[in-house]
């Protein structure tokens, strides 16, 4: 299965580059400096909240530690990370667009932790469109 549409990222865990001191996540384990990410139905309770549904964005349940392979549609460059997270809250985004020249991706589907987005863009770049496999 291939997913299209946005990435972004978020903090969690130890202090870690931009982030603070966080939580470490719905599943107990993400820190900000691992190479981990937030899924919007990783449980009921976390779809409950991020409904991608509601966008239409049919997303397939996987729980803690699955693994992930995201690949910046704008450099083509990938990094597989595993569940740590419940997120992002993708109903809050539909119809959000992010582009690089005429790539575009829309609905946030993956957060990553900030050590696995600067793998694959510039954390100040924010949103970037993406595929998830």
């Amino acid at each position: 299965m291939v997913l299209t549409g946005e990435f972004s990222w978020f903090c969690c865990g130890n202090a870690w580059g931009p982030c603070g001191t966080a939580g470490t996540g719905a599943c107990g384990t993400c820190h900000s400096g691992n190479l981990q990410h937030a899924w919007p139905n990783a449980s009921d309770a976390c779809f409950a909240i991020t409904r991608p549904d509601r966008c239409g964005v049919s997303l397939a349940r996987r729980t803690c530690g699955h693994r992930h392979t995201t690949t910046n549609r704008c450099t083509g460059q990938a990094v597989t990370t595993s569940i740590a997270d419940c997120g992002p809250q993708t109903d809050l985004f539909c119809g959000e667009q992010s582009c690089c020249g005429s790539t575009c991706g829309s609905n946030r589907i993956m957060d990553l932790t900030p050590a696995a987005y600067s793998r694959i863009a510039d954390l100040s770049s924010g949103l970037r469109p993406c595929t998830i496999t």
